[in-house]
């Protein structure tokens, strides 16, 4: 693979286990480029995490690399820092990732290249791809492959950031210290009330904040917690008939032996599911059924239900369905009027702080990302279907707007959850990886492909 060359967008999860999937099959060289060195190898998930945030998936099922199904559990018993039933601070899986790298670069010298920077750009050239920087700096590659993780959120209907006093809103719960410069009487308000809300929730616990937090959401769902017992394997085949169907089918085996079995025998055929769904039942589950997949299928550590229990119980912390009709400036703080699910009544709320909690963003066109704008403007790439990611072919190539796919773009991660929905945590994630590195060292030819 000597010549070769693979410039990799993104150095989170996905990006940095890509690069050290193509050393480990001695694929081509490749540059792992990634906006801020300090997340590289660990990523917003992983890199702005306290010590309270922890893996919502044990250990056991956390290696990232599915060819050595035990290999995140061997590191973490060398390091005396859990076993296969932990769940493990996302601080350690992050230094786990970094140190995957770190060896990678050692025992690839001149092989693997890390880059800081932020690529706006990108060109098809004769004989591959041209990564152009925001500060003019351009990279020739043969092949580009796109790991830029999760968009940031919309900003929520009925609020205007513009109209609130500095500080008082925060888009991003990661950016900062969202609980600086508040006091024992201030309410600090989360629009969402998934996971995101309930890490915010915990840093606000852990940053000494005693005031009161409200959680609002459409339909005010919470996070399910994780059995203290590990789940038993799940279905090998998909089930037969639709959405509603599938809803029926699921109920039926939620009453026979707990909702956990039931969405969790879902879980080896989502992908297959998703795939076999039209495009109208693909749009009516993220219509109507997403929120309550989300709350069952992404579960919390029962330690963190715990403490979110016990944060409800001690009244510090609330959830709420409701709608955001407006927000206004009071002071150093707002004025918040939101309407309760299935009310006509308007309540106000004193919110000190507001943070969007709304979870990764919905749609790919109202994104500011440069890179993306400028690639969908040249017509490199086009929105899947559902504007929720980047439109990809089952080999992970990225389509363009006249619809032909190029072997010289890829896309890897949640921005291709259009095609496989499933492809948010790292069991899916590190499949797909796998996957693509094999095919760009040409080693899906020699042996099999892996599990």
């Amino acid at each position: 693979m000597d010549g070769e060359h693979v410039a990799i967008v993104g150095g989170g999860f996905a990006g940095t286990l890509l690069a050290i999937n193509l050393m480990r099959h001695d694929g081509p060289r490749a540059t792992l480029i990634e906006r801020r060195r300090a997340q590289v190898a660990r990523g917003v998930a992983y890199s702005a995490a306290h010590d309270e945030h922890l893996l919502n998936v044990r250990a056991g099922n956390m290696s990232a690399l599915p060819d050595d199904p035990g290999h995140f559990v061997r590191w973490l018993e060398a390091q005396g820092l859990g076993d296969a039933k932990t769940f493990v601070p996302r601080r350690v899986y992050g230094a786990y990732l970094r140190g995957m790298l770190d060896e990678a670069v050692a025992a690839n010298p001149g092989r693997l290249t890390l880059v800081e920077g932020e690529v706006v750009a990108l060109e098809r050239c004769e004989d591959g791809v041209a990564l152009v920087g925001d500060d003019g700096t351009r990279i020739g590659a043969d092949v580009a492959v796109l790991a830029v993780g999760n968009l940031p959120p919309h900003t929520p209907p009925g609020l205007d950031p513009e109209l609130l006093p500095p500080g008082c809103y925060r888009a991003d719960p990661w950016a900062g210290d969202i609980a600086e410069g508040l006091g024992e009487d201030d309410t600090v308000v989360l629009v969402g009330s998934g996971l995101t809300a309930i890490d915010a929730a915990l840093m606000l616990d852990a940053s000494g904040f005693s005031g009161s937090v409200l959680a609002i959401s459409r339909r005010g769902l919470v996070p399910r917690a994780h059995a203290e017992t590990v789940p038993q394997p799940g279905l090998r085949e998909k089930p037969a008939g639709g959405l509603a169907d599938l809803v029926r089918g699921v109920r039926g085996r939620a009453t026979a032996g707990g909702w956990r079995a039931a969405v969790d025998e879902l879980r080896p055929v989502t992908q297959m599911l998703w795939g076999a769904a039209d495009a109208v039942t693909r749009a009516r589950f993220l219509r109507h059924l997403r929120p309550y997949w989300d709350v069952h299928r992404h579960r919390l550590a029962p330690s963190v239900a715990a403490r979110v229990e016990a944060l409800c119980a001690s009244e510090r912390l609330r959830f709420a369905a409701g709608k955001l009709v407006a927000a206004v400036a009071d002071g150093d703080g707002a004025r918040l009027r939101w309407r309760p699910r299935g009310s006509e009544a308007v309540i106000e709320t004193r919110a000190a702080r507001i943070v969007n909690c709304t979870g990764p963003q919905g749609d790919l066109l109202r994104s500011a990302e440069p890179l993306l704008r400028r690639l969908i403007a040249d017509g490199l790439v086009r929105p899947d279907a559902l504007r929720i990611g980047l439109d990809v072919d089952h080999e992970s190539q990225v389509i363009g707007r006249d619809g032909t796919g190029d072997d010289r773009l890829y896309c890897i991660g949640p921005m291709t959850r259009g095609a496989l929905w499933e492809v948010v945590a790292v069991p899916d994630i590190r499949q797909q990886n796998w996957t693509l590195a094999r095919r760009l060292a040409h080693a899906q030819w020699v042996g099999g492909e892996g599990l």
